[in-house]
Formats: C-alpha cells, structure tokens, sequence
C-alpha cells in the first residue's frame, strides 16, 4: 500500500509541483487580491468576485478551481478589508482556503499610491484515499482528512489610473502535505509573485493594456504569463495571453452594466498535455456597489 501511494505522490507532485502549486489563473489581472493583499480596496468599491476554472479538460484528476472574494476600502479611509475563499481539486486532493487580507495605502503623489498588505490564511487539506485504489489501509492516511494548516502573506502593490506594479509573497509558512519516513513527499513551498500593467489610450474608444505575472518557486521553472487586452468604447474586451512554455490563451469580456463585468478564457496547451486534454476553461464575473455617483476612481481593466 505504501509503495503506491508513494509512486502516486511522486507523480502527482511531477505534475502539479512542476506547473502549480497555489492555483492557476488565466485572468490573473481580474483576481489579484488572491494573490496580493496589498490589493484590498485599491478598486475604491465594494468588489465581489467569482470565478470557475476547469483545467485540462477530458484528463482524469486535473484541477478545478473555484474562487470568491470580496475587497473594500473602509470608511473612507486608509485601510482596505478582503476576503477570499478557494476551493481546488486535483486528482485525490480536495482544498479550501479561506483568506483574510488587510491593507493600508500612503499617497506618493497626486497620482500615485503606495499600498502595503497583510493576508492571513487557513487551509483544510483532505486527501480521498479511495481514489487510490488501496489494496491495504493505512492508518497515517487518515491524518489527511480535512487537515488544518495556518500561513500568513504580504504584499506591496504601487498604483495609478494608468499602471501597477506589485510584490507578494501569499504564504511565507511551508507546508509538508504528505511525510514518509520525515521525506517530505508533496511539499508547499513559498510562492514569490510580482505583477504588472499598463494603460494606453490609442484613442477615444480604445484602450490597450499589456500585463505581467512572474511567479517564482524554488524547485521548479519560472513562471512567465504576458498577456494584451484591448477595451472597447469601455464596454468590450478582447486580447490574448502566453505563459511561458505551457499554453496560449484568448480572452474577451463585456461591462454588462456600471456594477457587473463577465470574462471567459481558454488555454491552449502547447505542452504535450495537449494529446490529453481539449484545453482549460475560465468563467468569472465581478459585480461593485460604487461610491461617488457610481464613479469609479481606477480604470475596469485592474
């Protein structure tokens, strides 16, 4: 018994370890408060956000995902509040992640803010032995039901009507899923992320923005995602995405009204995956309660 969940985990690390270990996103620049707390009430709204990803479509045991937060600024003050909770599947493993993120922004300039955050985090990790297909029971396994783990996260996160850049680090605590003879068989390491973006007015109806997200692990390759958005007449959005040796994405989304946006994305394997699965599927939406006349004081596209 031991010696399949062994080989199991090795292959389940291969894959996951290698390509992802905090969950994957396509529209990184709509859901940034996941991975930055700094983020919180940056938006100057009520933000709620909700997204569905379906990854790998058609292979057995590949990820879904499902998040919900939502960020505010707090009485018109300095301090921006969030929560986010996170529910990812992957092969046997079940996780929910339920984050809390506080932030505090300092004006620079006319322009220009300067946002620092703090995110704390819960974690339930269960493990379905069942789908193992055991030949024995192993009493250890059963440690892996709904297992709690704590981490804390910070960020910065620099910002204007017209461009960000940010630095986070959502999980400073390592987290051993899984100990064989104290050999850390699945590990969660520390994730370092820096994002980035920009807006370009081409003219009066269209707007341009290319956007970046580094995402650094000790063990595996960098992650590289860069992507190009067009807006247009504030109201249609198209553009594509490429992370670095692994897939290429399309993306649109419509400002159905003031409140809500909803996007789509598709990713297109260009690994060899891709003899495996019909590509990866993402669907969210973002609906905001505004303040000053329903004016919001940042662009829609971050």
């Amino acid at each position: 018994m031991k010696t399949r969940i062994v080989l199991f985990a090795l292959l389940f690390t291969g894959v996951v370890s290698y390509g992802q270990q905090d969950a994957q996103f396509t529209q990184y620049m709509y859901n940034t408060i996941n991975i930055n707390p700094a983020y919180a009430g940056s938006r100057g709204a009520l933000s709620i956000f909700a997204l569905h990803r379906t990854q790998w479509v058609g292979l057995d045991g590949a990820p879904v995902t499902n998040a919900v937060s939502v960020n505010t600024p707090f009485n018109n003050s300095r301090l921006g509040l969030g929560v986010s909770i996170i529910n990812d599947k992957i092969g046997p493993t079940h996780e929910n992640t339920i984050s809390a993120d506080l932030s505090y922004t300092i004006p620079t300039s006319e322009k220009v803010k300067l946002s620092f955050g703090i995110k704390a985090t819960a974690n339930l990790f269960d493990l379905d032995v069942t789908r193992l297909n055991p030949v024995d029971d192993d009493p250890s396994l059963h440690d892996y039901n709904n297992k709690f783990s704590p981490n804390i996260g910070a960020g910065v996160y620099l910002h204007s009507d017209k461009a960000y850049v940010g630095l986070s680090i959502p999980n400073f605590i390592e987290t051993n899923r899984y100990d064989d003879n104290e050999v850390a068989i699945f590990k969660e390491k520390i994730n370092y992320y820096l994002i980035a973006g920009y807006i370009l007015d081409l003219n009066n109806s269209i707007k341009f923005k290319p956007a970046l997200l580094t995402k650094m692990v000790k063990g595996a390759p960098l992650q590289v995602d860069v992507s190009g958005n067009f807006m247009f007449n504030e109201k249609f959005v198209v553009g594509i995405a490429y992370r670095w040796s692994a897939a290429v994405s399309a993306m649109v989304g419509f400002q159905v009204s003031e409140a809500l946006y909803l996007g789509y994305g598709y990713d297109f394997e260009t690994t060899n995956l891709d003899n495996y699965n019909s590509g990866s599927h993402e669907i969210f939406l973002r609906y905001e309660l505004f303040r000053n006349n329903n004016k919001m004081t940042t662009q829609r596209f971050f």
